[in-house]
């Protein structure tokens, strides 16, 4: 197992202005799984070059067990990397395909087939030796690409979105096998992906890069509970947000006065965020509570998202029990309980570059939601 250190890592590519990678530090501890998130183009895909050595940084370091890699030729550093397209030899069988790495490194032929038939099983694809890659599935190539890389035993396993080519269901299979085989080996694992759901289900820890630089490094539950900032909540799914001031224990904006301890700024002002399945529909009069009007809702088979006008007309998202639908129609009035524990206070900066899904009150500072998503 090894643990992996990224020291201030800077990457500028010749003729652009702006650096790909600019001042990134993280720590990856060893036997881990990490997930480097991001939108397109954030970066993430050349850290993980940068790790492997396809790359050579402008600025920083790269350490393996505390120990500087950089000039290691990536033949050496005992990275390998996954790649998003799998990159199998098409004129050879799935058996030399995953045996490969031995064989360059001048195993003898019948470790090597011993090794094999261990990979293939640990992958699930036992008795597929003699096919060729052509002859294979989307998942089944995947599997191949991931045993070869598991065969030579790295010090580190690095995937770049190892499950967008695959269709939904064989997804959430390759989610199952890479966690079983990252833990069951204990291989300290750097995986790149654009997918909030594949990072939070499958990761450790979640390194979220926005436009080259860290934005956040934590546990995925962290980005769901306490973001740092507005535009990080919003990535993972945030819609309602509501600018007032916080005072001591309660946060005061224009749709009401809220109970709301849990707060990343003092007594100042900020964004009172929920999420929407963190709402709750209650009685009127209920602690923390707003009146409303059912403007639509849309049923989404495990649940039902409703947009509720509230006062100002303003509007909060609300996620909730698909068997709404049954009872609550637009136009009907309801009322809003905002729980005290699930609602968090951001610092006033997060109000830069707001979605287009929201517009600024001027009059109160009040975020408006447009709609929810």
């Amino acid at each position: 197992m090894t643990r992996l250190n990224l020291h201030k890592l800077t990457k500028r590519y010749r003729g652009k202005t702006e650096p790909a990678l600019d001042d990134l530090s993280l720590e990856v501890e060893s036997g881990s799984l990490t997930a480097l998130l991001g939108p397109s183009g954030c970066g993430k895909t050349t850290t993980m070059k940068l790790i492997a050595g396809l790359l050579e940084p402008t600025l920083g370091d790269i350490l393996f067990d505390g120990r500087s890699i950089l000039g290691v030729a990536p033949e050496r550093r005992g990275a390998v990397m996954v790649f998003q397209n799998y990159l199998l030899f098409p004129y050879m069988t799935v058996a030399e395909n995953v045996g490969f790495g031995l064989k360059m490194r001048r195993v003898d032929r019948a470790t090597i087939d011993r090794r094999v038939a261990e990979m293939l099983e640990l992958v699930r694809l036992p008795g597929l030796e003699d096919r060729r890659p052509k002859e294979l599935s989307g998942g089944q190539q995947q599997r191949v690409a991931l045993a070869r890389a598991l065969i030579v035993l790295p010090k580190l396993l690095l995937l770049d979105e190892p499950l967008s080519n695959l269709d939904a269901h064989l997804r959430f299979e390759m989610r199952d096998l890479i966690r079983d085989i990252q833990r069951q080996m204990g291989i300290t694992t750097v995986f790149v992906t654009h997918d909030q759901e594949e990072a939070v289900v499958l990761a450790d820890k979640v390194a979220l890069i926005f436009d080259g630089r860290l934005q956040q490094y934590d546990a995925p539950t962290a980005f769901y509970e306490t973001p740092v900032t507005r535009r990080i909540a919003a990535f993972f799914g945030g819609v309602n947000f509501f600018q007032g001031r916080r005072n001591r224990k309660q946060f005061d904006c224009a749709i009401g006065t809220f109970s709301a301890p849990r707060s990343a700024i003092a007594d100042q002002p900020g964004i009172l965020s929920i999420r929407p399945e963190d709402v709750r529909l209650a009685e009127a009069g209920a602690a923390n509570s707003v009146a409303g009007r059912i403007h639509s809702h849309v049923y989404v088979g495990t649940h039902t998202r409703l947009r509720v006008s509230v006062s100002g007309g303003h509007e909060v998202c609300v996620v909730t029990d698909a068997e709404v639908m049954k009872t609550h129609k637009p136009g009907d009035p309801v009322t809003l309980r905002f729980p005290e524990e699930k609602l968090w206070v951001l610092p006033p900066d997060a109000l830069v570059e707001p979605t287009a899904a929201h517009r600024e009150d001027t009059r109160f500072g009040v975020t408006k939601t447009k709609g929810c998503r």
